[in-house]
């Protein structure tokens, strides 16, 4: 007996974490079989054409996932990144994102974005790597970078957070900070002046 729209929703939804409406498009299934499912229970709808199984694990990266899939462009910063690589003791409150500077917000019921932006195409690409979380690929900035993008946004973030961060990704061996990366980085994102003497100071 083939299977119905449905039971192919929900085969689908079982192979991976996250599901979106291109996916589901993809699949030749309708949005009707898809609010219906929703309405009995059978699909979670995480965020507008978002979707998975109500009963999937919970992972800690969800978050990061979501917006990746909502706002493909964008690439995951500062805190958030911090939080990713566990470097420092400070918690995201929001999903910290860069965008272009011509780049519109996005609007997310949820979770609650923080937006910063750049005109340096290359922040888009240096220092930047792709993690695959709940089967959605999600551009983090590594721990390098992370560390020296805290410094050119320090007015929002605060020069403590800067400082740890600087400190704690110096200091732990799992990221294999160099020195040389960071100031090549700063070069990139023009603050190598205002890291370099905290950066001498600690090596």
């Amino acid at each position: 007996m083939p299977l119905t729209k449905q039971d192919q929703l929900l085969a689908l939804a079982g192979r991976h974490a996250l599901i979106s409406e291109q996916d589901i498009q993809r699949s030749g299934i309708r949005s009707t079989t898809v609010s219906r499912a929703v309405k009995a229970g059978l699909l979670e709808r995480l965020n507008r054409g978002l979707y998975r199984l109500p009963d999937a694990p919970w992972d800690e990266h969800l978050n990061l996932s979501e917006v990746a899939a909502r706002v493909p462009r964008a690439v995951i910063v500062l805190v958030s990144a911090l939080q990713f690589h566990r470097i420092g003791t400070h918690q995201a409150h929001s999903v910290n994102i860069l965008l272009r500077n011509n780049a519109v917000a996005p609007r997310l019921s949820y979770p609650p974005i923080e937006v910063f932006k750049s005109g340096i195409e290359a922040a888009f690409t240096e220092g930047v790597e792709i993690h695959r979380l709940n089967d959605i690929e999600v551009p983090i900035t590594d721990p390098a970078r992370t560390v020296v993008d805290c410094f050119k946004y320090r007015s929002r973030l605060g020069l403590d957070l800067c400082l740890e961060a600087l400190k704690e990704g110096l200091r732990a061996r799992e990221h294999r900070i160099k020195p040389a990366r960071i100031m090549e980085l700063a070069k990139l994102q023009h603050v190598s002046t205002v890291i370099r003497p905290y950066l001498e100071s600690l090596i």
